[in-house]
């Protein structure tokens, strides 16, 4: 399934979808609609997932192989609509905590850094994590503001996104992929110049609305080999980055099962795999994205999110 967080001019406040095609089923009404109850919020509906199951499989029985828009009980309460007439947030608007991340966790982009980061280029032993605050989140099509007085050197990082769907602390190896509830689409946009000035990831990575995320979380089910998907991204329609995630040099499961140790892992936290070569601090010479710049991020078999950059009023 693809959950999403939509708005309507009817119902401005952001809620709970489910995309099929090329539309878009609100799930509180449609379960209203049937006398069931379906959390209106993306953290309330993966907190109790399973405890859902039975209103969402009811939702889509009524369905079976139509549209949503030809099922009346839908359309004529409002709760089907085209997906192109929806406003798209962030699946989770607001985490309840920093997005986690992995640094240089494919081989070629350790080595593309070597030369402007004065390393050896050589791949890291373990994981190396950081995090991104909440305030980072951006929609998937919304823009990504630049503030010239804050950094002149923004830049881009497409990673498949994944998202927890239980708590879990030590969580094994070989237990972890269990604890995924789905995947999205994640670009750490950079302040590569905050982050040389400040000697650590932390503030260059989590200026406001740094981490577009989207369009959708698309459920675990529906990806059987997360460690097998194509990732690219876009600047104004030509390719900068085109690598797969079997070049990860931690697994998902291992960066689960090191992250989790000695620390709570809760449903709903999102963690950003890493980004491949093909960044713009890194190239010769450098590039950066300016005003009017449309980025598009995409991950084979999940989904593309696309942003224009503008320049802060």
């Amino acid at each position: 399934m693809k959950f999403v967080t939509f708005s309507t001019h009817e119902l401005p406040e952001p809620h709970l979808g489910l995309v099929r095609d090329d539309e878009v089923l609100d799930l509180d009404l449609a379960a209203r609609a049937l006398s069931l109850a379906i959390p209106d919020q993306m953290l309330g509906l993966i907190d109790q997932y399973e405890q859902h199951q039975p209103a969402l499989q009811a939702v889509l029985a009524k369905v079976g192989t139509r549209r949503f828009t030809q099922v009346r009980t839908y359309s004529d309460i409002g709760a089907a609509h085209a997906l192109s007439e929806v406003q798209l947030a962030a699946p989770i608007p607001r985490p309840r905590k920093n997005v986690f991340c992995l640094a240089v966790n494919y081989r070629e982009h350790a080595q593309e850094t070597a030369h402007v980061r004065g390393h050896s280029g050589q791949a890291p032993e373990i994981p190396v994590f950081f995090t991104k605050a909440p305030t980072t989140i951006n929609a998937p099509y919304g823009e990504i503001v630049i503030d010239p007085a804050v950094s002149t050197e923004i830049d881009w990082e497409v990673e498949l996104g994944v998202v927890l769907g239980k708590s879990g602390k030590n969580i094994r190896e070989e237990d972890a992929l269990s604890y995924v509830f789905g995947y999205t689409v994640l670009n750490d946009i950079t302040a590569r110049d905050l982050q040389a000035r400040h000697k650590q990831f932390f503030k260059g990575k989590s200026l406001d609305g740094s981490c577009p995320i989207g369009p959708w979380i698309i459920t675990a089910d529906e990806i059987p080999n997360p460690h097998d998907l194509a990732l690219r991204l876009r600047v104004n329609g030509e390719t900068k980055q085109d690598s797969r995630t079997n070049l990860m040099i931690f697994s998902i499961n291992k960066a689960i099962s090191i992250l989790s140790q000695g620390m709570t892992l809760e449903a709903g936290d999102i963690i950003a795999t890493g980004t491949p070569s093909g960044v713009g601090f890194s190239r010769t010479p450098p590039e950066f994205l300016k005003p009017g710049d449309v980025v598009e991020a995409e991950v084979e078999n999940v989904g593309l999110i696309r942003n224009r950059v503008v320049s802060i009023d």
